[in-house]
């Protein structure tokens, strides 16, 4: 032991002793040394501490740094790429320290074979064999967690920083506000919608996911006070102005309340929760004149709520695409470049994704990939949830559910949120292979 300690004492001796010599002989080194130094200071702590890095990352991932970040410095790509290889490098940190697993039915290989298929056909005009690579790691990396072997602890961090996470980015939002750097909300056509950190969408996808989380682990535990995190998440939901992820929370949550079994959880508590419910549904159509500040309230007023935000326009773009190559596909990547983003409509909708994950994956891997991917989020669902106590096993498939419907008009698999979503998920599940119960 002492032996041990001696030689480790030594060896770090030498690598002072040869950074010190490299620095008097390169001074411009300082830089970056500094940063190697930082980075295996980290990569030690996220070894030693694989669940306080996940826990920091997650939190991290949810107040979108590639938001707030880039108003100060730009780089908004670089951001969500730097975003991802930090958590591929935590999650693969922790499988070196409790064991890599086989995730055979994993969604990342279909990014995989949809990658080899664009190869084989050859790539969208303007998409690069680099920047399909990029494409390729960045779709895969959300899905990353299924190849570690995740312990109660680890899975209890996942949990609970995916229900906190919202909350922590409206913190996080009002200290960016009060220090000047960064708006709180924004306004759109009249309405105020939160943002915090973050932008409305993706804070209301992030409370929706929350809210998931909550229920979820509610059915597993019958906790009371997932119930307050449920209700604060539902709050930041509102004020984001989402509306699909606001129906698609109502409607997970009316199922829980109905049909979901959970530990203590009888005829009483369910009809106490939805008199709850009713009457703040109540107070709030009483309030409606008062409140067409809210998004959602007043879009309703206007008989606009059913409305696609003008992302049907971009349809006929990506339906265009694939009617030309319906096999192959252009390669992973390339609903990035199949609208420019400064073309007309690009700068008319101020976005160029799809908004429609089914037709831009066919997209990207021809129909076949697309049904290779969704069939093995399918498997990979039902495979891990098939241990799960029945109302939780019920209620994340139901989720997923709910996944699939808001694909055919949101961007789920692109963005960041789909870090947390399947992060979250893989914690849930348990697979044949891991005998431990769920946190």
């Amino acid at each position: 032991m002492t032996g041990g300690i001696a030689r480790g004492g030594a060896a770090l001796a030498v690598a002072a002793g040869l950074a010190a010599a490299l620095l008097l002989l390169v001074p411009q080194g300082i830089g970056p040394l500094l940063g190697l130094l930082a980075l295996g200071l980290a990569g030690g702590a996220a070894l030693a501490w694989p669940e306080a890095a996940m826990a920091a990352w997650l939190l991290l991932v949810e107040t979108t740094p590639e938001m707030w970040l880039s108003d100060m410095i730009g780089d908004h790509e670089a951001i969500i790429a730097l975003l991802k290889v930090a958590g591929l490098a935590i999650i693969g940190l922790a499988a070196l320290r409790r064991g890599v697993r086989m995730d055979r039915y994993n969604p990342g290989f279909a990014f995989l074979f949809m990658f080899i298929g664009g190869f084989m056909h050859g790539l969208w005009p303007g998409l690069t064999p680099l920047a399909s690579l990029r494409s390729l790691v960045g779709s895969a990396a959300p899905f990353a967690a299924g190849f570690m072997r995740a312990e109660a602890r680890m899975r209890a961090a996942i949990i609970r920083c995916t229900i906190i996470g919202p909350a922590v980015t409206v913190a996080f939002g009002l200290a960016l506000h009060a220090a000047g750097l960064r708006a709180l909300y924004g306004v759109q056509l009249g309405a105020i919608r939160l943002q915090a950190s973050s932008s409305p969408a993706f804070l209301g996808g992030f409370a929706m996911i929350g809210i998931y989380a909550g229920l979820v682990g509610f059915a597993g535990s019958g906790r009371r006070r997932e119930w307050a995190w449920i209700g604060a998440n539902f709050l930041i939901l509102l004020a984001s102005g989402a509306r699909a992820p606001l129906a698609l929370a109502t409607f997970a949550t009316l199922a829980t309340l109905v049909a979901v079994e959970a530990p203590g959880f009888g005829m009483r508590e369910r009809v106490s929760l939805l008199a709850i419910g009713g009457a703040a549904l109540a107070a709030v159509l009483l309030a409606g004149p008062a409140l067409h500040f809210v998004r959602v309230i007043d879009l309703v007023h206007l008989g606009d709520a059913g409305s696609l935000s003008n992302r049907n326009l971009i349809w006929p773009y990506f339906e265009a695409a694939l009617s030309r190559s319906p096999w192959l596909g252009w390669g992973v990547g390339a609903g990035k470049v199949i609208v420019p983003l400064h073309s007309p409509i690009g700068r008319f909708l101020g976005t160029n994704a799809a908004h429609d994950e089914y037709l831009r994956i066919a997209c990207e891997g021809g129909v076949p990939g697309a049904l290779l991917l969704f069939g093995l989020l399918g498997l990979w669902l039902f495979r891990g949830s098939a241990a799960l106590p029945v109302g939780q096993r019920r209620l994340i498939r139901l989720v997923f559910l709910a996944f699939a419907v808001q694909s055919l008009t949101d961007n789920t698999l692109i963005a960041t949120t789909s870090l947390t979503f399947f992060t979250w998920a893989r914690a849930v599940f348990i697979n044949p292979d891991e005998g431990s119960a769920p946190a």
